[in-house]
């Protein structure tokens, strides 16, 4: 995926994909790799209909509704994905680059859901993208929801897409389950911002999927017992303020995994001590 030549500008990108989604005919008359490139050096722009619109809603439409990019282009993209765009800007203070982190997650996800059907990824690529993925869990600080003016940021509930169809594919190593579970889960663990976005339930979506494909329901006990702990020892070291934003995060996340285990008879020890964690600091 070299390109030879200048890159759209946002504004010739998004009358090029408005054409590309309304015009059956459009793709095979474009620049295949003079769009793609644009799409991935704007996949971050802070215009939301560029980004969230047209370029996240041609690819999906490119990757899964008419399957028109190839196995070694899908492979090429999540290359350049892993290398350039899912940790650009990571650690910074709330900026811009957590758009490109966020939509490149999402494309990640859509490049997954192709590999799922199609198999075309090889292992060492999966087992390459769930080290990274794990580094950007423990790494991402900006866990913005809706940011007025510029849209969804919304990292958690995308890199939840991004780990529920890593965490369905064939040749992921089922060892690291928890491994990937556990920076995930803290993600929710904010102390400055509460969630009102509904990420837990997006979190929640990859935990399930994890427990159906064979997580013991022991080793999320544990975790919500660590969790517990933790909480315990942050009571005594934060602030009201700090505490009350965490304590809500924790009961948020804890009150939906109630709801969904709730007539589910298989997690019934799970539920039980979903239910025992609500019951303390009430």
């Amino acid at each position: 995926m070299i390109l030879q030549g200048q890159l759209l500008s946002e504004t010739e990108l998004k009358q090029e994909l408005q054409a590309l989604l309304n015009d059956n005919n459009a793709w095979h008359q474009a620049n295949h790799n003079k769009v793609i490139q644009s799409m991935l050096e704007h996949i971050g722009s802070v215009d939301s209909e560029l980004r969230d619109g047209l370029i996240y809603g041609t690819f999906y439409t490119l990757i899964l509704q008419k399957n028109l990019l190839d196995s070694t282009i899908l492979s090429n993209m999540l290359d350049y994905c892993l290398t350039n765009l899912l940790c650009k800007g990571i650690g910074e203070n709330p900026t811009d680059s957590v758009f490109t982190r966020t939509f490149t997650s999402l494309l990640i996800a859509l490049i997954l859901t192709r590999d799922n059907e199609d198999d075309f990824l090889e292992a060492y690529k999966i087992e390459e993208l769930t080290n990274k993925v794990m580094a950007y869990l423990e790494t991402e600080k900006d866990v913005r929801g809706y940011v007025p003016g510029k849209g969804w940021a919304h990292s958690v509930a995308h890199v939840s897409d991004l780990v529920d169809e890593l965490v369905q594919n064939a040749k992921f190593n089922k060892a690291s389950y928890i491994a990937i579970l556990r920076p995930l889960w803290n993600m929710m663990l904010q102390i400055d911002y509460a969630f009102i976005h509904d990420e837990d339930e997006r979190l929640l979506v990859p935990l399930f999927t994890m427990l159906e494909r064979g997580l013991p329901q022991q080793e999320v006990i544990t975790l919500l017992n660590e969790t517990m702990a933790t909480m315990s020892a942050q009571k005594e070291q934060l602030d009201v303020q700090h505490y009350r934003i965490l304590r809500f995060n924790w009961k948020t996340l804890l009150k939906s995994f109630y709801i969904q285990t709730a007539d589910r008879p298989q997690y019934k020890a799970l539920h039980q001590s979903i239910k025992d964690c609500l019951k303390v600091d009430k």
